[in-house]
């Protein structure tokens, strides 16, 4: 791993009367893929949408390829090359996938050999490239979803559970995506709830507890200390199959 891609020093962030980040701190090597676990409503959405901007913090520095962009907009921030999935997908219902695909990429229609690369993961997306978005199933609107946001190279992706609700054939055409996107020139950020995803596709560890990150670390070596993971996480991960 070489240095971070992504860094979190000291983060803060307040919605409302409600302090949510506790000076959050962990790094995002470039390359390979970091896995953000803890327990429901530890921080870690949050924690996404307070490096894209969504959310702003109200202390501490995020920095993006040495660049600080802790009060930089979401549309400065996707500008660098950083893309997020949330949990709620967040695709267009009324447009075709094929039109929510042409308004995901910046630099014009998607190319070619990339929408290929795509239909091989997600076969759905070519057939029903003419279909109303809002007419897919869950699944494939998390096909979408993820599409969308790697239709064009990115250097970072934020992912917010891309396997809730999938069957397993999908959840495994999503590790291959990912495995094949880690291994090439985008680095991952990616908040799971499904611990087999986590311990094969995670590099790196970072486990948040009540706003704070309380471990950082080897995935591997987190996925064979279950008394860690008991401490942590409250289960270990042979428990969340």
């Amino acid at each position: 791993m070489s240095a971070p891609i992504l860094s979190l020093r000291g983060v803060e962030t307040r919605i409302g009367r409600y302090h949510i980040l506790h000076g959050v701190e962990f790094d995002v090597p470039e390359g390979g893929l970091t896995m953000l676990l803890g327990r429901n409503g530890a921080g870690k959405t949050t924690t996404l949408r307070t490096i894209m901007g969504l959310w702003r913090a109200s202390a501490g520095e995020i920095r993006f390829a040495g660049r600080d962009i802790t009060r930089m907009s979401t549309p400065e921030i996707a500008m660098l090359g950083i893309a997020y999935v949330p949990e709620s997908m967040a695709i267009f219902a009324d447009l075709t996938v094929r039109e929510n695909l042409v308004l995901a990429a910046r630099q014009g229609p998607p190319e070619r050999k990339r929408l290929e690369w795509i239909f091989a993961r997600f076969s759905a997306l070519e057939r029903f490239w003419h279909l109303p978005a809002g007419h897919l199933s869950g699944g494939q609107k998390q096909m979408l979803a993820v599409a969308r946001a790697i239709v064009e190279p990115r250097r970072l992706l934020l992912v917010d559970e891309p396997t809730k609700g999938l069957a397993p054939a999908i959840v495994a055409n999503m590790i291959e995506a990912f495995r094949e996107l880690k291994d090439g020139a985008t680095s991952l950020l990616v908040v799971e709830q499904n611990f087999a995803f986590a311990r094969r596709l995670g590099n790196g560890v970072a486990v948040m507890d009540d706003g704070r990150v309380a471990h950082t670390g080897d995935m591997a070596q987190f996925a064979a200390d279950d008394a860690l993971q008991q401490h942590l996480l409250g289960l270990g991960m042979d428990a969340h199959q």
